[in-house]
Order: C-alpha cells, then structure tokens, then sequence
C-alpha cells in the first residue's frame, strides 16, 4: 500500500486524482476521445495521451526532486487551465463563436504559458526521463538569451494562424487544430521565458520584446474589432462575435503585456544601478 504520510505520494495521489477528474468531467464534450463518434479522432487522442502523460511525467520526478510550492501551484494550475481550454467547454464552444476560440487562445497563451515558467517542468520532467531529455531541451534552453527572436517566432505564428484560411482549416481538421494549439503554447512558453527570466545583459531587449508584441496583439485585435465584415466566414461567426474576439486580445491580453514589461522594466532599472561601495 502507498504510505500516503510521503509528501512525494501524496503529490502523486492529488495530481493523478485530478488528472482523471478532469478527463471524466470532459468526456462529455465533442472534442474529447470519448465524447467523439465518427470524426477524425487520432489527433484528439494524440493529444490528450501529451497531456496526460506530461502531468504524469511531472509526478514523477517531483518524486525524486521535490518543487517548492509556488512551481507546484503553478505547475498544476497551468495544466488544468490547459486541460479545460484544450478539452472542456471551451473548446466545444470555440467551434461555432470566434470570441471564445479567442478566449481559448489567450488561456494558453497568457495564462498557461506563464505559469509554465514559473513552474520549471524540465527539473522534474529530466528527473523522471533522465539524460535522454537533453537533446530536446538543449537547443530551446540555449535559445531562450535571444527574446527579441523569441517574439518573432510568436508574433508570426499569432499572425498566421488568425489569417482567414489557416484559422477556419484549423476548424475543419483536427491535426491541424492540434498543431495550432501545440504551436501557440509552445512559442507563447518560449517567448514567457525568455522575457521573465532574462539575464541582465538581455534584460532591455526582453522589455522591448515585450513592447512589440503588445503592439502587434494590439492592432491584430483593432483589426477585428474595426473590420467591416466577418473574416472568418461560417454564418455562426458574426460581426458582433468577431469584434468581441478583437477586444479579448486587445483588453485583457494588452493588459497581460503591459504588467509583464512593466516588471521587466523595474528589473531592468535595477541591473543598471550602480552599487553602493562598502563603506
């Protein structure tokens, strides 16, 4: 019988609890592998496999290196946000209304991927894999001292993902639905960890990183607020649903980006501070 007085063991109960919860809570939906009949299903179960057995992973390793407890809520509240927009009603709901396939994407984006950093998985992620992790996780590390790169790669996929025709074939395809959702949470994780956790040297170009990317977000959600017509052509996507997608990114996501630099800036001061000498 598992000794349920182990910190480590109790983690494991209350993660794999939860996990199971939250599959059965959703198995009622359409885009889950239970609650699917008769569309393309490999990609919802390739999906859900990812994220069952990333949280699986995580519990794992917490078991031999333990995370303190800001990166274990953090970690936890991440995957179930991630878990409720990939899986549970918002996802049924993003199929027929641009607002909440909007609000979808900025669960990820500004909610998941941030907490994702603060979590730092890949401790206990290599802990549960070893060094065969390494190879993956090497090149992205090494990467993450050029933020200014990081909010190309995330401001272009942004961009071409809420392009007409790649956003409704999303819709249509469940690989590419897939494949949407893995490309904003991954470049939106890269991006967050570049700018938060930058070296002083980087520091100012994490700030600007941050400025651009309020920018660009802002006018993508001016241009679905102001345009004339649905751009997204389903008649369940109306004009009205369209410019309250556009004030999602532009309001509650610009807020997001103005608080991080904002952050950023005030570390960014205080690096270049010069220091007292001892007296």
């Amino acid at each position: 019988m598992l000794d349920t007085g182990c910190p480590g063991c109790r983690l494991f109960l209350r993660g794999s609890l939860t996990a199971l919860l939250l599959l059965g809570l959703s198995g009622a939906q359409a885009h889950t592998p239970v609650g699917l009949a008769g569309q393309q299903v490999w990609p919802v179960w390739l999906s859900w496999g990812l994220y069952l057995t990333a949280w699986w992973l995580y519990l794992l390793g917490a078991l031999r290196v333990r995370p303190d407890r800001r990166s274990r809520a953090a970690f936890h509240s991440g995957m179930l946000v991630c878990g409720l927009a990939l899986f549970g009603p918002v996802d049924e709901a993003a199929a027929h209304s641009t607002a909440m396939h909007m609000l979808q994407h900025m669960l990820l984006i500004a909610m998941v991927a941030p907490w994702m950093v603060v979590a730092r998985p890949l401790v206990q992620w290599r802990a549960a894999l070893g060094p065969r992790l390494d190879p993956w996780t090497r090149p992205m590390v090494g990467s993450l001292r050029y933020p200014l790169a990081w909010a190309l790669a995330h401001g272009a996929t942004l961009w071409v993902w809420h392009m007409p025709r790649p956003y409704m074939a999303a819709l249509q395809h469940e690989a590419l639905h897939a494949i949407e959702h893995a490309s904003f949470l991954l470049s939106a994780w890269g991006f967050w960890w570049a700018v938060l956790r930058a070296p002083p040297p980087v520091r100012a170009a994490a700030m600007l990183s941050l400025w651009l990317t309020l920018m660009h977000t802002g006018f993508l959600g001016a241009v679905l607020v102001f345009a004339p017509r649905p751009l997204y052509f389903p008649e369940s996507r109306t004009l009205d649903d369209q410019q309250l997608a556009g004030l999602l990114m532009w309001a509650p996501g610009g807020l997001t980006y103005v608080l991080a630099a904002v952050w950023c800036a005030r570390r960014w001061l205080a690096s270049t501070r010069p220091r007292k000498a001892p007296a």
